[in-house]
């Protein structure tokens, strides 16, 4: 167990220095390039994508047909973690299997990639924070995995912002709005799309759509499956509960 630790401790280091690292020369180049086509794009387009983004995901997130897992209890993060290994390593294969499907057939099943592989994505999220014991039915809870999605899928500038939310959670839930509204959807969208645009117009194209497909689903939704590990392994730490305790209900019948 206390080998355990130190590999989770020495992992999180490493993880929360990248996410607070400052933008590289290359990150602010690519970012202005970003920023300089986005401004070539019709506010009216903007609008849309961003509506259109934001009920989708609100549909997948905070849908009253979503189903959640019961917080999981009783468990050492050390089996929670072999558990959320499987868990990542699943959603990533479908999603990966997705991605050939819609590949494969041209720009019709492309753009039907979007809507398939969010679900995908945001289903993992929420299996995993219930398996780390965080009830999703809370709306704070689904705000704080929109921000791991974030986090995930977002220039380094912008994760810089957004792990900061993620750092100090406890404060920042206390702050947040009741109205879905208010949250900074047109940055989601436009973040997001800048991250993913190159790689999925690639997925378009005849020929080598489908296993490009296959191989950005898969590694991106695994990288989102990471972040959230260390996301939520940050989070227990800073509530100040014992990195590899086990849960109440097993003390109670130990």
């Amino acid at each position: 167990m206390e080998a355990y630790e130190t590999i989770i401790i020495g992992e999180l280091a490493v993880w929360m220095k990248r996410m607070e690292a400052k933008p590289s020369l290359i990150n602010r180049a690519s970012k202005r390039l970003q920023v300089k086509i986005n401004s070539w794009i019709p506010e009216k387009v903007h609008v849309a994508l961003t509506t259109a983004i934001k009920q989708m995901t609100r549909t997948v997130c905070f849908g009253a047909g979503v189903i959640t897992s019961k917080p999981t209890q009783g468990l050492s993060l050390q089996d929670i973690e072999l558990s959320a290994d499987k868990k990542i390593l699943n959603y990533a294969r479908t999603a990966g299997a997705e991605g050939a499907v819609t590949g494969a057939g041209g720009i019709l099943l492309g753009l039907a990639d979007f809507p398939l592989w969010l679900s995908v994505k945001m289903k993992m999220l929420f299996d995993l924070a219930a398996l780390y014991g965080h009830d999703v039915k809370d709306y704070k809870e689904r705000i704080f995995l929109l921000h791991v999605f974030e986090l995930t899928f977002s220039s380094q500038a912008n994760r810089r912002q957004v792990f900061q939310f993620l750092k100090n959670w406890e404060e920042y839930a206390e702050t947040l709005p009741k109205d879905m509204n208010q949250f900074d959807w047109r940055n989601f969208q436009q973040e997001y799309r800048d991250y993913i645009d190159i790689a999925k117009l690639f997925q378009l194209v005849p020929g080598i759509g489908a296993p490009i497909g296959a191989f950005v689903n898969f590694r991106l939704t695994r990288k989102l499956g990471r972040t959230a590990k260390n996301a939520f392994r940050m989070r227990r730490i800073n509530s100040g509960q014992p990195l590899l305790s086990v849960g109440a209900s097993a003390l109670a019948t130990s």
